[in-house]
């Protein structure tokens, strides 16, 4: 009872944050770094997720309880019934179809009172929650229970700033033609974007309760988390400051929290493809020789654009590592790459049916370039890794992120992408043809001038990520203020919440 009663009397004194993220893979994975981070300082950390997507992480968890690191994974039964889901849709990357997305996010709603019972019977009461901007609803649950909020922003500051602005001056509003260009008001440089490339979260027709909710949700938050450091987005992220009047801790690369293989490894999903054997593969390749492409968790790209992007890689040469999801292997696509493809290509390259360790493949020495779809987590852990890219964006915050890492960090090369990938048609022309995708791998890995310099530039912002994550750090000092900001303002006292 003494033993009890003292570390009741030391877990007071510790900040207890509640994480609580989107269910989606480039959500849920930074979340899950910043929940072992946060515990590896001294924090407790409750970590809030479902069935499916905790048996998705569970190497992760394994490991989590060996190391004695004081976070929970509270798993909360997801509404797939209630909101007329298939049964275990519980991650946006598990959607079977449009139809269903709106379903799903309304389904995240009714975890609002499954949350608030779970901590409410937390002793001593948690001091701290930071939120997903796409989970409005906790905004309720916090409140409730006088709790500090903070939102966490996946997505890099230059897109949240620049869609800030946009909203604030109500250029969405006066734009008819969803591809005209538009400048974004009070930047520092000029930035033209248009309506379709530009949209935020929730921008499509038919969304505008859940976007003002977010907005709402996001605007009486306490402060704002962002996986992203200061040397990459200084002046960017000193005017989104400015712009919210508001706390802002950028705590990133999240991706470089561990050094461990194994951690890598397992980070997101079970891997489709054992990781020493592909290391073997990398280490018979020259250093910076390989190409590696990978679209994220969410793209799903069309069976003749598979095709044309495998023409595209053999037409280039270049020995190359590319993942094909498991949601993409169509009969027609698996007999392609059957029935020649693999074969031809069988001495310099590698596809990955399913889940790949993307942080493994991109922190080895062989790997020189990266085709990605500019989620901002895929561009982390690039940048973190000192890999240049090619860079194809396909919906949400990609295309500003293709401005910032190919007009104003110099570290890619834009393949010519301009149109969202939702508005392409499954009959209609490819976004990129086979010659478009050879000459941008022979632009990016060019041992020329432009190429080296574009190599020097990345590598002197890997040098940086690291340095931040690591002593005295911007980041390190931002995740200590952060476990200050929480113990000074968390409420621990049960009484006081509204009835």
């Amino acid at each position: 009872m003494t033993n009890q009663s003292a570390m009741n009397g030391i877990s007071r004194r510790e900040p207890h944050f509640v994480l609580v993220p989107l269910t989606a893979q480039g959500h849920m994975i930074p979340m899950v770094d910043l929940a072992r981070l946060l515990a590896e300082q001294g924090a407790r950390v409750s970590l809030i997720t479902t069935p499916v997507n905790a048996a998705r992480i569970k190497a992760i968890i394994n490991r989590v309880k060996e190391s004695g690191l004081p976070i929970h994974f509270a798993e909360l039964k997801f509404p797939c019934a209630e909101a007329g889901l298939p049964n275990g849709c519980e991650n946006v990357d598990l959607i079977p179809s449009p139809y269903y997305y709106k379903a799903f996010f309304e389904a995240t709603n009714h975890l609002r009172e499954p949350l608030a019972r779970y901590l409410r019977a937390q002793r001593p009461r948690p001091t701290c929650m930071i939120t997903d901007m796409c989970n409005p609803w906790t905004a309720d649950v916090a409140r409730g229970l006088r709790m500090p909020r903070l939102v966490f922003h996946g997505p890099s500051c230059f897109f949240i700033l620049c869609t800030h602005l946009m909203q604030q001056h109500e250029i969405y509003d006066r734009i008819t033609d969803d591809f005209e260009p538009v400048l974004v008001p009070e930047l520092p440089q000029p930035v033209e974007v248009t309506k379709a490339q530009a949209t935020g979260f929730f921008g499509a027709s038919g969304w505008e309760k859940l976007r003002s909710e977010a907005l709402q949700a996001e605007s009486t938050a306490d402060g704002v988390v962002m996986n992203t450091f200061d040397d990459l987005e200084h002046t960017y992220i000193d005017l989104y400051r400015k712009v919210i009047g508001k706390e802002v801790w950028t705590i990133g690369p999240l991706c470089l929290y561990s050094k461990d293989l194994d951690n890598k490894a397992a980070r997101g999903n079970k891997p489709a493809v054992d990781h020493q054997r592909l290391l073997s593969w990398l280490d018979s390749r020259e250093p910076k020789s390989v190409l590696y492409v990978s679209f994220g968790s969410l793209v799903r790209t069309r069976p003749l654009q598979l095709i044309e992007i495998g023409y595209g890689l053999e037409a280039s040469n270049q020995p190359f590592i590319w993942v094909i999801k498991d949601v993409e292997r169509t009969s027609e696509v698996d007999k392609w790459l059957s029935e020649g493809f693999e074969e031809r290509v069988s001495t310099r390259g590698l596809v990955i049916k399913g889940w790949a360790p993307q942080v493994v493949i991109l922190s080895h020495p062989a790997i020189g370039g990266f085709m990605t779809h500019c989620g901002w987590n895929s561009m982390l852990e690039a940048v973190s890794a000192g890999v240049p890219m090619i860079t194809w964006p396909h919906f949400a915050d990609q295309f500003l992120n293709e401005k910032l890492l190919v007009d104003e960090l110099r570290i890619g090369v834009a393949i010519g992408v301009k149109v969202p990938y939702y508005h392409l048609t499954e009959d209609g022309p490819s976004a990129a043809k086979r010659d478009d995708i050879a000459k941008a791998v022979s632009r990016l890995m060019d041992k020329g001038v432009e190429g080296e310099q574009r190599r020097k530039r990345i590598k002197e912002l890997a040098e940086k990520a690291t340095s931040t994550m690591e002593g005295r750090g911007s980041s390190v000092e931002n995740i200590a203020r952060l476990i200050q900001y929480a113990s000074k303002h968390g409420n621990n006292d049960s009484d006081q919440e509204e009835e």
